[in-house]
């Protein structure tokens, strides 16, 4: 009986302390951009990931943890993920502004150039010029890119992605992710992550 009581603590207690969950139909309520996402539109389990440009630890998940998630979960069908903006300053705003710019088809691959080369453009003493600079990389004009970035309704949009997550699903740092509705926390690694997918596979 009391080795019983013990395993049973001990598989619940952790998931009672720490997952917290939410309305998987609130979260799934995409904002006034519309939302980008990879993978199977009726995959079992559904990853919305927040995250921030300038986010050092998102640049850790997107370079070490997510190529290992798209390969076993993403395509194999049974992961789709939605990924939200959640700039936590005026640089990681532009640099979701700039992905918003971009081809819709073509999102993804200025995210992931932004992270993996977030030191050239998101830590320096002229912001600015270097993700103008970096911005030509990535096809933009002196131009496109003043266009895109004093688009008032383009900032309104991640903006009120931003303040929804923060008031609707208590989101205050990043990365944040909420994995079926549970929310979790933080640049988790792939095992830290594929322990809470695997729950609702």
């Amino acid at each position: 009986m009391a080795l019983g009581l013990g395993s049973m603590l001990t598989l619940t207690f952790p998931l009672g302390a720490h997952a917290e969950t939410f309305d998987v139909a609130k979260l799934m309520e995409a904002g006034p951009l519309g939302d980008k996402s990879i993978g199977k539109e009726d995959a079992p389990v559904t990853i919305i990931e927040y995250a921030s440009m300038t986010c050092g630890h998102c640049a850790n998940f997107h370079k070490n943890t997510l190529p290992e998630i798209k390969k076993q979960y993403v395509d194999t069908g049974k992961v789709r993920i939605i990924f939200r903006e959640f700039p936590l300053d005026p640089v990681s705003a532009a640099g979701f502004m700039l992905a918003r710019c971009a081809p819709a088809e073509k999102y993804f691959d200025v995210v992931d150039a932004l992270f993996a080369d977030q030191r050239a453009w998101a830590f320096t003493n002229d912001p600015y010029n270097a993700m103008l600079n970096y911005s030509k990389q990535l096809g933009f004009t002196q131009e496109s890119f003043e266009a895109c970035l004093t688009n008032q309704s383009l900032l309104d949009g991640v903006n009120a992605v931003r303040d929804k997550a923060g008031a609707e699903f208590k989101v205050d740092s990043t990365p944040t992710f909420f994995i079926n509705g549970e929310k979790a926390s933080g640049a988790l690694s792939f095992e830290e992550m594929s322990k809470i997918i695997d729950k609702y596979l």
